[in-house]
């Protein structure tokens, strides 16, 4: 296993507040816009046996089984990327009464994790490093 990438960030919100918001996957699109839609099966909030599909505007479709879930703390999925799966860690930290911690985890195993990974992640960072200032702004608008 190879650590491909991980961002972390604070918000101005309670844990609960975060882990609600960013658990209706099916909504990432009005922050990520790099993806077009999100297909969870089953909907609704997340769930040990949730899986799906992510459509990314450029036409590129993967897809995604939860391999854990521990609810206000952290979930992971897993979805393959050419020859590799890349496990995509949520971690929630509270920080404070009104203030939490939000990391992004990406880990890849496989033939070429290392080389494939990488350049996945490059790609990937970029398009996170735009959506999360907007996700932040989400959560930290919403009201309880």
């Amino acid at each position: 296993m190879v650590r491909l990438l991980e961002r972390r960030f604070k918000v101005k919100a309670p844990v609960e507040r975060a882990w609600t918001h960013l658990e209706k996957v099916e909504q990432w699109p009005t922050w990520a816009r790099h993806i077009r839609r999100i297909d969870l099966a089953p909907s609704g909030p997340l769930r040990p046996d949730s899986e799906g599909a992510i459509t990314l505007t450029n036409g590129i479709r993967s897809t995604f089984r939860m391999e854990e879930l521990n609810a206000g703390k952290n979930w992971k999925w897993a979805g393959p990327f050419l020859w590799i799966t890349v496990h995509y860690d949520h971690r929630f930290i509270r920080t404070g009464p009104e203030e939490s911690e939000i990391a992004f985890v990406l880990d890849g195993e496989g033939v070429g994790a290392g080389l494939f990974g990488r350049l996945f992640a490059a790609i990937y960072a970029r398009n996170l490093d735009r959506a999360i200032p907007r996700l932040i702004d989400e959560i930290e608008r919403q009201r309880v």
